[in-house]
């Protein structure tokens, strides 16, 4: 069984189709990248896949270890082990990043039933996971990414990440308008977060990711569906050629 499928997904957003029955098939320990033009619909698979509000599916099922989890609040696939990581992560004044955490990570653990993590126990585990990706601790106390710099954001996001141990993490062009450094925050973070158990799906218009998170399979998107699917040499042919040729096919 795959740890994620989507089968023939058909989403609606402000009564114009997005999705046209796209399908993908994602197994354990492996990372899928989506590449596709812009308004092809990579963007709105991540929302649908997160439980966003005002997507409308109007068929299809997306299930999670063959489960459907359509029906689902965010908060219930999150405890089921999904984790999106977003293009512009929220600023949120006046309240500190261990806080957040600790409020997040106890709201999962809450929701599967277990004990919530004490504050000595939780410090503990925060500084560990930090240590290993080497984030500073001055950043944990100051207000969740207020005054971050785009690569503080995203280390705080693969913090976030690795300390509530998804199953399945999607990133949504997470690398959009990053330097190189930022750039290798996230990949350096998700490459330490690989496991057999945890897969990625890795959402990008670039190729240049990809050349620090190395998929084991490339998908195009075009027009609301999976048009071509390969190895990591596809995303080197689409940095070649461009999206125009797929644009064509998914007409």
């Amino acid at each position: 069984m795959h740890l994620l499928e989507v089968k023939n997904l058909h989403v609606e957003v402000d009564g114009k189709n997005i999705l046209n029955g796209l399908d993908l098939k994602v197994g354990k320990g492996s990372v899928h990248a989506i590449m596709g033009p812009n308004g092809s619909g990579k963007s709105t698979l991540a929302h649908v896949l997160a439980g966003k509000a005002d997507y409308v599916v109007t068929q299809g099922e997306v299930l999670l270890d063959g489960e459907d989890i359509l029906a689902l609040a965010p908060d219930e696939r999150a405890a089921k082990g999904l984790f999106l990581a977003f293009q512009y992560p929220l600023e949120i004044p006046g309240v500190a990043t261990m806080t957040f955490l600790r409020t997040a990570l106890n709201a999962q653990r809450k929701k599967r039933g277990e004990a919530e993590l004490l504050v000595p126990a939780f410090v503990k585990r925060v500084n560990e996971v930090a240590g290993k990706l080497g984030i500073e601790k001055d950043m944990l106390r100051r207000g969740v990414n207020v005054g971050f710099s785009g690569g503080e954001k995203k280390r705080n996001e693969i913090l976030q990440m690795a300390l509530l141990e998804p199953r399945l993490c999607v990133l949504d062009e997470t690398d959009s308008g990053l330097d190189i450094d930022a750039l290798k925050v996230v990949a350096d973070g998700v490459n330490r977060l690989r496991s057999p158990d945890r897969a990625f799906v890795v959402i990008t218009h670039y190729q240049r990711l990809l050349n620090y998170i190395v998929p084991d399979v490339v998908h195009v998107l075009s027009k609301g569906r999976i048009v071509k699917t390969g190895g990591k040499e596809l995303a080197l042919e689409l940095e070649a050629t461009g999206y125009a040729q797929y644009r064509d096919e998914a007409a």
